[in-house]
């Protein structure tokens, strides 16, 4: 029941993504031009919309500098994907590479049907096989809830108001002290940290074992401290856990809830665990 309600608020999101776009520039349209720009300026505004539902995965996937992983090259990983695709209710996602030594992966695309996953080749060397099943578990949690529509075009949205801070030249700086808290007000209006909780709990079940994503969620926040990563702040929204030091401007994009908590939460759908591993 509260998969099914958390899919018709991310729809509901989606259209009013839609709506608002077309307001905007209706608004910009009646500012300019009476009428006649109002209508031109609304059309504008929903050819916009429906070029970031279908192809602003693209966008998000060169933010983080992602490139297709073919089956030849990674047979297993494909198979595993398809396998936890199945369970998870969902189509199989294309899946891309990041090449990089932070472990981190995430969603984008439009929903069950028509997604993408991408792991860096970080976590591919870093994980145990069941963490990085558990994360791929998540990340189709994602998926299947349809908070990958959401997240892709609140990230492009958001990448893009920072990237209009460069065409301010001098005035670039004081160009994003305003930009930047816009931004960033957008994605915490849109994007609610519960959705990280509940895709943590949907990987357990998938996985049969809410440990495996406990595991993974501390090794990558251990792997956060030690490895550098730079990036746009925009993108924090897309990953497993934020890969980013909470300071400056990225401390303004933070979405996820505390490791620690996600952690005990996971934990606490197995309370036995303890037990069982002194007997084992």
């Amino acid at each position: 029941m509260v998969s099914r309600l958390l899919v018709v608020r991310n729809v509901l999101k989606a259209w009013a993504l839609l709506v608002g776009a077309c307001a905007v520039f209706a608004l910009i349209g009646w500012a300019l031009g009476g009428y006649r720009l109002l209508s031109i300026f609304v059309f504008c505004g929903a050819l916009l919309a429906a070029a970031l539902y279908w192809y602003g995965d693209r966008v998000a996937l060169g933010l983080v500098r992602a490139h297709e992983l073919p089956v030849g090259q990674s047979p297993g990983l494909h198979s595993t994907v398809e396998r936890l695709a199945a369970i998870a209710g969902v189509a199989k996602p294309r899946l891309y590479l990041m090449d990089d030594g932070l472990p981190r992966a995430l969603a984008t695309g439009r929903g069950p049907r028509g997604s993408t996953v991408a792991v860096s080749s970080g976590l591919l060397s870093a994980a145990s096989p069941a963490e990085l099943e558990a994360v791929l578990a998540h990340e189709l949690a994602h998926v299947r809830h349809r908070d990958v529509v959401v997240q892709t075009s609140v990230v492009v949205i958001a990448a893009t108001l920072l990237e209009l801070s460069r065409v301010g030249g001098w005035f670039s700086r004081a160009l994003l002290f305003f930009l930047g808290p816009l931004a960033s007000a957008f994605v915490h209006l849109m994007l609610s940290p519960k959705r990280e909780f509940l895709a943590d709990a949907t990987a357990a079940g998938i996985c049969e074992s809410p440990h495996p994503m406990a595991d993974a969620l501390v090794r990558l926040d251990q792997a956060a401290e030690l490895v550098s990563f730079q990036g746009s702040p925009a993108t924090e929204p897309l990953y497993t856990i934020n890969p980013f030091m909470e300071a400056g401007l990225a401390a303004l994009f933070v979405t996820h809830p505390a490791v620690g908590e996600r952690v005990r939460r996971l934990r606490e759908l197995d309370p036995d665990w303890r037990e069982k591993l002194r007997a084992a």
